[in-house]
């Protein structure tokens, strides 16, 4: 183990719906290494995955710098769907402990990742819209989540939810409900479509209503609206809209006094859209709040986390220089 005098080295680790990454750094803002590992998204089906997801990760980054997990000064472990369900909590919570072999880490939601990454941990809004929707913020040590119930009836604006929208607009294209636009064929395409109702076998049958391959159909939404489809890009608008009031809520319920201007930035692929940032930033634009281009992907926002955690936040200098590092390695950084 490292003792007071060596610098401090955190490990942040950034689950999600596709992959899970994870970045281990100096207390002086240098990258050490980084991993990718599956999913760690363990909702329906075992949580023992996030134990061997999380063993894969360790082992990746202390090899690529021949240090033991010991030597790791403290951790932050971010997984999709920490909180959703109360009785895996101590379960969860357990996990690190068995793969570091000590106690110096923190669990939370992967909205605390991005939160960090986009703001560098700083008090403010940050909104997140992959595969699923939601916000987090922060203000006077109070944290405060809104959204992100699920596919099923919420995650405003979010890739699934935009998917769901494109599907019904197809279908209505197709039966004559709809003006056909460039939507029909780009999904009839990509899907490799005999004929349009082939559409129930490949959502509903072959993929089973996987949440991560109809969320993937948001990228064909936006494709089509870049081809001038009209209704697609009122989809992708109306989720701007959605997720700047997702926005406005949590900014309402975290108690900032009337005329403070909020720092708000975003996290996930549905920001790729520009209709999508144009919708969201006109919604905001009654609102009090400093738009804020992301600073880091959020698995460097989880070890930004870590290092509060542990007491020693990075100092400015240190984050400047993990925004070099980031421009290089990391490549958008989220899911979509």
């Amino acid at each position: 183990m490292c003792s007071t005098s060596d610098p401090g080295m955190f490990l942040g680790v950034d689950g999600g719906g596709t992959k899970t990454a994870f970045a281990l750094l100096t207390d002086d803002g240098e990258l050490l290494a980084t991993a990718l590992a599956p999913s760690s998204y363990y909702l329906g089906r075992n949580i023992g995955l996030v134990e061997d997801v999380l063993r894969s990760g360790v082992a990746s980054v202390c090899g690529e710098t021949r240090i033991t997990p010991a030597d790791i000064t403290y951790a932050f472990v971010a997984l999709p769907g920490y909180g959703e369900v109360s009785g895996d909590l101590a379960a969860l919570n357990a996990i690190p402990d068995r793969v570091l072999g000590h106690q110096r880490y923190g669990c939370d939601n992967d909205m605390v990742a991005g939160w960090a990454g986009s703001l560098g941990a700083v008090d403010g809004v940050n909104v997140i819209a992959g595969t699923g929707s939601m916000t987090y913020g922060e203000h006077n040590g109070r944290g405060l989540r809104v959204g992100g119930w699920g596919e099923l009836f919420d995650d405003e604006g979010s890739a699934y939810w935009i998917a769901i929208r494109g599907l019904n607009a197809f279908a209505r294209m197709s039966d004559g409900r709809l003006p056909a636009g460039p939507l029909h064929k780009h999904i009839a395409d990509h899907l490799r479509l005999a004929t349009d109702l082939d559409l129930v076998d490949v959502v509903l049958n072959r993929w089973q209503g996987d949440r991560m391959k109809v969320a993937s159909l948001a990228r064909v939404v936006t494709a089509a609206a870049a081809d001038g489809d009209t209704t697609c890009v009122e989809i992708l608008r109306e989720a701007g809209r959605r997720l700047a009031d997702l926005v406005k809520t949590t900014i309402a319920q975290l108690g900032y006094a009337p005329g403070d201007i909020v720092p708000v930035s975003w996290s996930g692929g549905v920001f790729a859209s520009e209709e999508v940032r144009g919708a969201f930033h006109e919604r905001l634009a009654d609102t009090p709040v400093d738009l804020r281009d992301p600073l880091l992907p959020p698995v460097l926002g989880a070890a930004l986390y870590a290092a509060r955690l542990a007491g020693t936040p990075l100092r400015t200098e240190a984050v400047n220089r993990l925004r070099t590092h980031a421009t290089t390695v990391f490549q958008g950084g989220n899911d979509a």
